[in-house]
């Protein structure tokens, strides 16, 4: 449990939480801005974007399992002569 909450995740996990964030937020600030757009509303704008960015903070911020699979192996202490 400890592991879990230490919130450590290796570097292929922060390579795709990169990726995702930006795929994600790219897309939506196009979608929210369109859609604000056709509606002729910033809150609904907003809204959207605030939604989705709140969501994409659950799926990526948390140490899931999935951005753990690739621990980095240290190498052992050199003995001091």
């Amino acid at each position: 449990m400890q592991d879990y909450l230490e919130g450590k995740i290796d570097f292929v996990g922060q390579q795709r939480v990169e990726e995702v964030a930006r795929v994600v937020l790219i897309s939506t600030t196009a979608l929210s801005f369109i859609v604000g757009f056709a509606m002729q509303s910033l809150a609904v704008t907003f809204g959207i974007f605030g939604a989705v960015t709140a969501v994409l903070l659950l799926a990526v911020v948390p140490p899931w399992p999935m951005f753990r699979q690739h621990p980095v192996r240290w190498l052992g202490a050199r003995a001091s002569n």
